[in-house]
């Protein structure tokens, strides 16, 4: 499966303003690309390139007074495959499990374990652990959470979203990433790009969070919003939680006045052609 991907956002700055952006699509997926992800802004600004300490990729930029648009759009090859799931996957207790891990059973600024950690074992102490238990967790937080745009707030916690019982994706990934380290089980944030392939198409798209677990000796997906296997999933950027992958980073006011996101399946298509640069 070939899938396209993309977005165009402005941005409006009241002076010249640096940037950080986590947009392109992970490195880990450098291999799968097939029409390169092209990155086109408008006025054109120079801009570079670094990996952050989770391998994501960032582009530094410095956005000029007034509206300030990047474009970014490319195809990558898809097995086309639903999320794995492996029922036996066991949970590997704390003193096995890699170094690299450890960062991912800590609290952080938005999954506070602190104020979960007594719920989440009263909640699911008494589940066998392993793949069901992570599965049980994630069942909760998509039970727990009322979805709606309206109520997106960029400042909601896991246990504010607890006890409110309303958000976005990334509450639901922020309760169940920090009920499942409460229960010393390794959880990341991600946010990436979730077509609506294989289930009924939604508009208006946007960028998609769901988490990571470390189970069974791997990261395994599970997603806590949708709740069900999904395909063409592109990761864009990895971390302990939102703060550590924001799509803009502005180093000054910004106000956001567009933005649009695409995914969707051209198999069979023609490649995209590279956009022209003005």
């Amino acid at each position: 499966m070939l899938i396209r991907f993309g977005y165009d956002i402005t941005i409006a700055c009241p002076q010249p303003t640096p940037l950080v952006c986590l947009l392109n699509s992970h490195a880990d997926r450098a291999g799968d690309i097939r029409a390169v992800e092209q990155v086109v802004t408008q006025p054109s600004v120079p801009n570079s390139s670094y990996t952050d300490l989770f391998g994501n990729i960032c582009r530094r930029f410095v956005a000029p007074a007034g509206d300030f648009s990047i474009w970014g759009d490319g195809t990558i090859e898809d097995s086309g495959l639903h999320d794995p799931i492996f029922a036996d996957a066991q949970e590997i207790a704390v003193a096995d499990l890699p170094s690299e891990c450890l960062v991912f059973l800590m609290g952080s600024r938005y999954c506070e374990t602190d104020k979960l950690s007594q719920i989440a074992w009263d909640l699911f102490g008494n589940i066998p652990p392993g793949w069901g238990r992570v599965q049980a967790i994630c069942d909760f937080a998509n039970k727990r959470i009322k979805f709606g745009y309206m109520d997106a707030r960029s400042t909601r916690t896991a246990y504010e979203a607890y006890e409110e019982q309303i958000g976005v994706c990334r509450d639901y990934a922020h309760l169940a990433i920090t009920l499942l380290r409460c229960m010393n089980i390794p959880a990341r944030y991600v946010n990436g790009y979730l077509g609506d392939i294989g289930v009924p198409i939604l508009d208006p798209q946007d960028f998609s969070a769901w988490i990571e677990v470390y189970i069974g000796g791997r990261w395994m997906t599970f997603d806590p919003r949708n709740n069900i296997p999904r395909i063409g999933r592109i990761v864009v950027a990895r971390g302990r939680d939102a703060a550590d992958v924001p799509l803009i980073n502005s180093f000054g006011p910004h106000e956001l006045k567009m933005f649009r996101v695409w995914t969707y399946d051209v198999t069979g298509l023609p490649l995209p052609l590279p956009p022209i640069s003005h």
